[in-house]
């Protein structure tokens, strides 16, 4: 049986996660996902800007903090944390380290952002999974481009004698399902175990989500979730795992909060597909193994497809969001003046975009119009509007027109401390596939 802890479920996620998962209790492996899709286009505009950055920094300073102890511990860690310069988050890692003879390995070769015009003229058309149009169509707006592995790189980067992996875009479920590859010796069409390790992975991928965070089932009395546990996979050569937390922390690991991840991000349950496998969500068998332990069991995969998925993100335009709240009493009433006051100045400026957003915060913005009509002496109401368009100029301008309604629009507002709001580029996402003949990890380990 091997321990493989998930410490961080998105870049922005707890600092102290990951060395509260070191230091409470044994593991073999700590994972960290840090990529979400927009962040390979932030990242991208940070080393367009410095050839030394594009990675996630805070993986370099929780390195630092918990150097000892991951020495101490014989821990070995996994995080795509590399982003689009994984040699550069390498080199950092090291330096924070300070322990000669530390081998750290590298999964790079998914960045394909310098390759997209030979693909195209090659006839790899890149068409966008959701509309079928060719990437041609806006290839002068992209931004980023990585192809997703999945955990065979990492497992051969941890066979290579690799002690901190760090990766560029890799699946999520990969950063699990890698260590179990490594450490089981599956072999590479033994599908049901793929299947299992997969499973394990989308499980803990978000954290604490797993472990009572973000739970709607009787969330009221999940104990202590100031000092919640993130989760740990106990896993077995023949595929079945436990998740649980180590002992004392907060949350809860029940069959309900694991089946509420479960369904994070899923299409068909049937077939759930990543490099490596296609994971069959309706064969799992999940039992309560005690406290704060759910079994799994039960799972099936079948076998991988040709291709890799592309995260690919382009300029999309520009953005703002303005927001002003309203008083009681007549709260509701008087946001909806200023919101039509304001659009029918933006009217006669001749301002022209290609979406303009209303929302009515403690009314109607989670709901919409299923909310119905709120109670008519409700205290307080946020108005949110949201202007897009490809014309900086004209969102610039409707940012301009949010304060003055402050002492020429209806009364009791307030809520302009933070005075106008900001023009945002915004950057859109175009998901892809490609032939695996076209795009290979490219795997290296050095020592400190």
């Amino acid at each position: 049986m091997i321990r493989i802890a998930n410490g961080q479920g998105f870049w922005g996620d707890s600092l102290e996660a990951p060395l509260e998962q070191i230091r409470r209790g044994p593991l073999d492996y700590l994972t960290l996902d840090y990529l979400a899709e927009v962040t390979m286009s932030i990242l991208q505009k940070q080393r367009s800007r410095d050839p030394r950055a594009g990675y996630a920094r805070d993986f370099v300073e929780m390195v630092g903090r918990g150097a000892a102890d991951i020495a101490s511990r014989n821990l070995k860690i996994v995080a795509n944390a590399g982003g689009v310069n994984p040699e550069a988050c390498r080199d950092a890692v090291a330096k924070a380290l300070n322990r000669p003879g530390a081998r750290i390995g590298v999964v790079a070769g998914d960045n394909i952002l310098d390759r997209l015009d030979d693909l195209i003229q090659r006839g790899v058309a890149l068409k966008s999974m959701d509309t079928g149009e060719p990437l041609e169509s806006i290839r002068p707006r992209v931004q980023s481009a990585n192809v997703y592995f999945g955990g065979a790189a990492i497992a051969q980067s941890l066979a290579q004698g690799a002690q901190i992996v760090i990766t560029g875009r890799t699946t999520d479920t990969g950063l699990v399902l890698g260590p179990m590859l490594h450490e089981f010796q599956w072999k590479a069409d033994d599908w049901d175990r793929l299947a299992a390790g997969t499973i394990a992975g989308h499980t803990v991928e978000c954290g604490a989500q797993c472990t009572g965070g973000n739970c709607q089932v009787d969330w009221q009395t999940i104990p202590n979730m100031a000092d919640i546990g993130y989760p740990i996979v106990e896993a077995e050569p023949d595929g079945t795992f436990v998740i649980t937390k180590h002992t004392g922390t907060g949350g809860r690991v029940s069959v309900a909060s694991i089946k509420e991840q479960l369904l994070y991000e899923m299409g068909d349950p049937r077939e759930y597909i990543t490099p490596d496998c296609i994971a069959d969500f309706t064969s799992i068998r999940l039992e309560q193994d005690g406290p704060d332990r759910v079994r799994f069991s039960g799972i099936r995969g079948k076998p991988a497809t040709g291709l890799y998925k592309v995260s690919i993100s382009y300029s999309a335009g520009f953005k703002a969001i303005g927001t002003l709240m309203y008083s009681w009493p007549d709260a509701y009433a008087k946001a909806k003046s200023a919101d039509a006051i304001l659009r029918q100045r933006l009217d006669r400026l001749g301002l022209r975009f290609d979406a303009i957003r209303t929302e009515f915060g403690g009314v109607n913005a989670c709901h919409g119009t299923l909310a119905g009509e709120p109670a008519p002496d409700i205290a307080e109401v946020v108005l949110r509007v949201g202007v897009r368009g490809d014309d900086r100029a004209a969102v610039e301008r409707f940012t301009k027109e949010i304060a003055p309604l402050a002492l020429n629009g209806p009364p009791t507002v307030t809520g302009l401390g933070s005075g106008r709001p900001k023009v945002e580029e915004i950057v859109a996402y175009w998901p892809a596939l490609i032939p695996k003949t076209e795009a290979s990890p490219v795997i290296s380990v050095k020592e400190t």
